[in-house]
């Protein structure tokens, strides 16, 4: 099984796809996905499946692509990367995975975005990559520290190494180096993982699977703890300002995103991750000792949750 097909991968997002879908739905218990099948301009294609004005969710995406093409030449460029050495853009790749964004009402309610994903080329070369990283609109340790323990507990069924590694991953990622702050409370991130000698093709799979069928349990555990809180117009102001550091994110530096954009991916559904409603208010300064000031002080890296 260590040689596990691209198709049967694919099979089994699409199945994490619809899995994910119908504990959002019940979580939300007002609103239902509404979904879309599309076809990529050089191969393949997916499914984007949308929520928008719930109960509880006011747009998510949970989506679902397989696609192929040439490979895009800033992915052939990246020298650090000895994986794709010696690849070019005459060669052919092909990627799937699911990509999740929920941009929640309740400001009390924390955005979470997953993605987990496959990629392969013509040349022999795979690898997988993904994570799930967390941004409260205002932050309740108690609930980051929940959510970092999850994500711990699936990282060390594979290895004590994983977690640690792929947490400081996620610090440095997601930075929003012209803010000097953290998109949010971090979580896990990891790119490139292939084969070695302690974990093989369907090892690796399996890590990524139980990562994926963790995503609900852990989120809505914390639509529960937070969806029934009281919020003013001041909480919906902030909230409304943390979600334009979370756009400012997505379209400067998140390589999902260039991913997409460059390889002539379906636009609705690269930009799903960007949420109904957002603002920029200029020089925007929090009360000093408020929930807002206190939120900012814990956008850092390097803080230990657990």
């Amino acid at each position: 099984m260590s040689n596990i097909s691209k198709e049967e991968i694919s099979v089994k997002f699409q199945e994490l796809q619809k899995s994910i879908c119908a504990a959002l739905e019940k979580a939300d218990g007002k609103s239902r996905f509404n979904y879309e099948k599309w076809e990529h301009l050089h191969g393949g294609g997916g499914i984007t499946s949308i929520i928008q004005q719930g109960a509880i969710i006011e747009k998510g995406g949970v989506n679902y692509s397989g696609v192929s093409g040439n490979v895009p030449k800033f992915l052939v460029s990246e020298e650090e990367h000895s994986i794709t050495k010696g690849a070019t853009s005459e060669n052919t790749f092909y990627a799937t995975g699911v990509s999740i964004v929920i941009h929640p009402d309740n400001p009390w309610v924390p955005i979470i975005h997953m993605n987990v994903r496959y990629f392969e080329m013509n040349n022999g070369v795979w690898w997988f990559g993904g994570g799930i990283d967390l941004t409260p609109h205002y932050i309740i340790d108690e609930d980051v520290k929940f959510f970092h323990q999850s994500l711990k507990t699936v990282c060390d069924k594979y290895s004590l190494d994983f977690y640690p590694k792929y947490k400081k991953w996620a610090d440095d990622y997601f930075f929003i180096n012209h803010r000097n702050e953290t998109r949010g409370v971090g979580g896990i991130f990891f790119d490139r993982l292939t084969e070695n000698n302690e974990l093989d093709k369907m090892q690796l799979l399996n890590f990524i699977l139980d990562l994926g069928y963790s995503f609900a349990p852990t989120y809505t555990e914390l639509i529960k703890r937070n969806a029934e809180k009281r919020f003013t117009a001041e909480n919906k102001n902030w909230q409304l300002l943390r979600r334009g550091r979370y756009v400012e994110f997505n379209l400067v530096y998140d390589k999902g995103t260039q991913f997409g954009l460059q390889t002539n991916g379906r636009i609705e559904s690269i930009l799903m991750s960007l949420p109904q409603h957002a603002s920029w208010q200029y020089d925007y300064k929090p009360m000093e000792m408020s929930e807002e000031a206190n939120t900012l002080m814990k956008l850092k890296k390097e803080i230990d949750w657990i």
